[in-house]
């Protein structure tokens, strides 16, 4: 250009005062590669020398291991259905990608993962506590329940036809094989397992203490107090204060103890009926060691969030997706996503992770 002045600039020095930057997604393609398979005759005999296709190349036309990655990463990290992912491709790719695709590559995905499953189960056996809960989930229009045993950085999820002791000790389940502290609500099922240290979940307890405040219960509202001051108090300090943390946990159950109703007794099998404070109240006192395993051992977490946190997904999962149509799908989600959700606790990236899987990596 010219200044102003009529002069020249266009061979003058420049210098750079400002800029800026725009992000932007470059135009989705497929990348296709071709693969030949060529021959050689042999000029002297005649014989025939022929190449082979690589491992994994079994067909005319295929979906390379990126994009099944990617399908098994949308349907069960992300969610989306089948016809939801079908739907993504085509508006990206301009390919609608088979349902049929996809669901191979769950099985796929599901196969592959089976020795990095052992690896996660090993980690969390081993772990000085694990977090561990169940949800129901629809499968096949029945109810079943998916189950999760977790630590900060290992998830577990296995699927079960029932919730409790049946699931529990079942060979999916590595309850039975912990080495250190069950962390859980007060689902009894958990508490039959007597190899294993257990530890009750202060979330739950507050819970339920908040809905006895709000009828008006006192022993509730000093209990309350209790625990929320206990677990803002430093573990050396509780630990070093223990005899009087115990006494005042003995003093608040006998207050409760004269302020509930005492059981009555209705109808001819001599059941016998007792309110919502006198049932915590007596689990309380069943379950002392667990309700204050927090306070004395710094390993074992006041709540039991982290469980709840690693199996909420697949409510989510559900109320987008629906039921699960096979078991074996229920199951290849549960392995998919303890492998996702361990994958994410190590801030690995997911995607990279999964092409590693199919690519024979895990």
């Amino acid at each position: 250009g010219k200044c102003s002045c009529g002069r020249d600039l266009s061979q003058e020095p420049t210098t750079i005062v400002s800029h800026r930057q725009e992000f932007d997604l470059p135009i989705p393609r497929l990348e296709v590669i071709e693969y030949q398979v060529v021959q050689i005759v042999c000029p002297q005999c005649g014989q025939k020398h022929q190449g082979e296709y690589p491992q994994g190349i079994n067909a005319p036309v295929q979906y390379g291991n990126k994009v099944k990655a990617l399908a098994v990463l949308l349907n069960n990290d992300y969610k989306l259905p089948f016809k939801k992912i079908q739907g993504l491709f085509y508006d990206l790719y301009g390919y609608s990608i088979n349902e049929g695709t996809i669901t191979t590559a769950n099985q796929c995905c599901y196969e592959n993962l089976a020795q990095t499953e052992k690896a996660i189960q090993e980690n969390i056996i081993v772990s000085p506590a694990a977090n561990s809960d169940e949800s129901g989930i629809r499968c096949q229009g029945k109810l079943h329940w998916l189950h999760v045993t977790s630590t900060a950085l290992y998830t577990y999820l296995f699927v079960h036809k029932n919730r409790g002791k049946e699931a529990i000790e079942s060979d999916k389940s590595i309850l039975m094989r912990l080495s250190g502290w069950s962390v859980h609500d007060c689902w009894s099922s958990y508490f039959n397992l007597d190899h294993l240290k257990h530890a009750v979940c202060g979330a739950h307890l507050l819970r339920e203490l908040q809905a006895l405040v709000e009828n008006s219960s006192k022993w509730a509202v000093d209990f309350h107090f209790f625990l929320l001051k206990t677990y803002k108090t430093p573990i050396q300090d509780r630990i070093n204060n223990r005899a009087e943390i115990e006494m005042e946990f003995k003093a608040i159950i006998n207050q409760a103890q004269m302020e509930e109703p005492a059981p009555e007794k209705t109808g001819k099998r001599g059941k016998l009926k007792r309110t919502k404070g006198r049932n915590l109240l007596e689990r309380l006192q069943k379950y002392k060691e667990a309700v204050l395993a927090f306070a004395f051992n710094a390993e074992v977490p006041f709540t039991n969030n982290q469980a709840e946190r690693d199996i909420r997904p697949v409510k989510v999962k559900q109320k987008v997706s629906g039921c699960f149509r096979t078991s074996s799908g229920a199951e290849n989600y549960a392995r998919i996503a303890s492998f996702i959700s361990t994958t994410r606790k190590n801030q690995h990236n997911v995607f990279k992770e999964l092409c590693n899987v199919f690519n024979g990596y895990s």
